[in-house]
């Protein structure tokens, strides 16, 4: 039976519902606000799937594990009322800030957005980011109170709050809750009665948004795309806008639990394009698809490069992986094209790869991917962000990593970058929050009162104070109860220096750092006495000490191991004691000569948690 309904859609391709029938639409949520229970109870009451675990949307098990959405996914759903058969086309977004250019391009596929805040927490910082982006994408907003079965939710108080962000009327709220199925039903009725239908024109050059892509092994990379205008049918010669790229388009289909193929897509259609390619960074998000002999005009807005912000070393832990640590990379980019990887190497790590990531969070799942999926143990080094290097001769780099800045000498300035962030948090707590931020050199532009003694902080704040325990620390003066966003602001000129690590004069190039003038020297000060009690000690005198191009700011001595060499004198005359302490003397000369400092591993891993 099922062999056969496959066969008869292939063969009748024009079970075409028409475009006023479908609907396009995301969930907004923050973090752990229950958007993807939600989307499985909608799955199950348009008997799309069986729902047989929790979020069934969330396939990987670090998804279900911490109770995020890393990729965004998207399934089509059949909603029939009154007679009429609807299309629901459900894009399921991510929620944390690192991926928020994803979060972008699956709003700009859409026509409307359910809101879901969490009745037990109220409005948080992401929520509103994401609110505001399907805002300037003139989506139609469905505000969604989820969780109202908890015992401690406050749904009279969450709808105030809600009232005051968006300003609409609080009979347009709806109150459900995604473990029992309560308002389920009143949410797919507001979908097809508030959101409108796609607009496009059918007759015009195809015109598709990619907003996500997947890596199949078999396949290769499968596009997921929504059509503005034009149609898509299989066998069809397209071609990427922004690549310049072309393919054939071997399948074309809509988007279920599974692919399900399809003859043709119209206008206002969510579906997927299989075309056998093979490189990740041949298919980007936000890309625009045409045809060959018929191109459009110009591509849909928005698109951009995914430019990586935090950059850190990964090593592996044994040097003979380095080759099995470079294969499971280039794996982990099929699925992932936001990830950037080159080669390096380091005197105290050996060789291994600098790699750039969206966010913390981003290279938090990278190190737990490289170790669940591949079975790689690696080290990673400080995490930094890329700063712009402008030299005395007019010319820009950009550095990812301390080691790559040219000579003190040469530099004329040095830019870092800025974001904006949005800290949402009970008044009790603003004042360590501003001592906190303000200490991470950060300017304080504006706060809002949200309701119920709730504040809105605005910083503009260095985006590399932020990369190392920034989270933890606001998280624990909180006591859990600030929720954090931000967004790439701009290039600053700052007073950095590069602050070198020297062991008997030798720099050490994997404890590079680049800092602020200001906290160079008690961080100088630190490292050093921190190294002095991990490095073991020596037959000779080990100096180590911290150093602003020829300047050393900081220095502590790990004491020379001594034999006693005057035991066996009992007596005698001073010479001979002298005699024997110069003897010493010149051996320890000569041993530091042709003697080096190894820095254990412990010493460095107790470096990088310096903070």
């Amino acid at each position: 039976m099922h062999g056969f309904f496959f066969f008869f859609v292939i063969l009748c391709p024009n079970l075409h519902i028409g475009m006023e029938n479908i609907r396009n639409f995301c969930i907004i949520a923050h973090i752990d606000h229950g958007k993807s229970t939600l989307a499985d109870r909608l799955l199950e009451r348009t008997k799309t799937i069986q729902v047989t675990e929790g979020q069934m949307l969330d396939d990987m098990d670090l998804e279900r594990e911490r109770g995020i959405t890393i990729k965004s996914h998207a399934i089509q759903m059949e909603y029939e009322r009154d007679g009429q058969k609807y299309i629901l086309n459900l894009i399921d977004t991510p929620g944390h800030v690192d991926f928020s250019y994803e979060v972008s391009r699956s709003i700009a596929a859409c026509e409307g957005a359910l809101l879901v805040v969490d009745a037990t927490q109220g409005v948080q910082a992401q929520t509103i980011s994401n609110l505001y982006m399907a805002i300037d994408n003139n989506l139609e907003i469905i505000p969604v109170i989820n969780k109202i079965d908890m015992p401690s939710a406050m749904p009279d108080e969450v709808e105030d709050e809600i009232v005051d962000l968006i300003g609409c009327d609080p009979e347009d709220i709806i109150r459900a809750s995604g473990k029992t199925g309560e308002g389920v039903d009143a949410i797919l009725d507001a979908v097809v009665d508030r959101i409108p239908h796609p607009v496009g024109d059918e007759s015009a050059p195809l015109q598709a948004l990619i907003f996500d892509s997947v890596f199949n092994s078999f396949r290769g990379i499968i596009a997921y795309f929504k059509i503005t205008n034009g149609i898509i049918r299989k066998g069809d010669k397209v071609k990427f806008f922004n690549t310049g790229m072309e393919y054939d388009a071997d399948e074309v289909g809509v988007l279920k639990m599974d692919m399900i193929p399809r003859q043709e897509l119209r206008t206002g259609d969510v579906g997927y394009i299989i075309s056998g390619i093979k490189d990740s960074k041949e298919v980007k998000v936000g890309d625009t698809i045409t045809h060959v002999a018929r191109p459009c005009d110009k591509a849909i807005e928005g698109f951009q490069e995914v430019k990586p912000m935090v950059f850190a070393g990964v090593y592996p832990i044994d040097p003979t992986d380095y080759e099995n640590l470079r294969a499971s990379l280039e794996k982990l980019q099929l699925n992932d094209a936001s990830l950037t990887f080159q080669p390096e190497s380091s005197v105290a790590l050996g060789f291994g790869f600098r790699c750039g990531f969206l966010g913390l969070l981003h290279m938090e799942i990278v190190q737990e991917r490289l170790d669940r999926e591949f079975d790689m143990d690696v080290i990673t080094t400080v995490p930094n962000v890329s700063y712009m290097c402008y030299t005395k001769q007019g010319e820009v780099k950009e550095v990812h990593n301390p080691s790559g800045l040219p000579d003190q000498t040469m530099i004329d300035h040095i830019e870092e970058p800025y974001i904006r962030a949005s800290i949402i948090t009970a008044s009790a707590y603003i004042g360590p929050i501003m001592t906190l931020c303000l200490d991470k050199r950060g300017e304080l532009i504006d706060q809002q009162y949200v309701s119920g003694g709730r504040i809105e902080l605005h910083f503009m704040l260095p985006l590399g104070e932020i990369v190392i325990d920034f989270y933890d620390k606001l998280k624990s003066i909180s006591k859990g109860y600030a929720s954090f966003d931000y967004h790439i602001d701009s290039f600053r000129p700052s007073k950095l220096v590069k602050l070198d690590i020297l062991l008997n004069g030798e720099p050490v190039d994997a404890l590079s750092t680049l800092t602020h003038q200001d906290n160079a020297v008690s961080f100088g000060r630190r490292m050093c006495e921190k190294l002095k009690e991990l490095i073991p000690r020596q037959q000779f005198d080990i100096a180590i000490q911290a150093a602003i191009g020829a300047k050393i700011i900081a220095r502590e001595t790990v004491k020379q191991v001594r034999k006693d060499v005057l035991a066996k004198c009992y007596g005698g005359d001073v010479t001979r004691k002298r005699k024997l302490l110069e003897k010493q003397k010149r051996g320890k000369k000569r041993m530091k000569q042709i003697g080096n400092v190894e820095v254990p591993q412990k010493a460095f891993l107790a470096v990088l948690k310096l903070d």
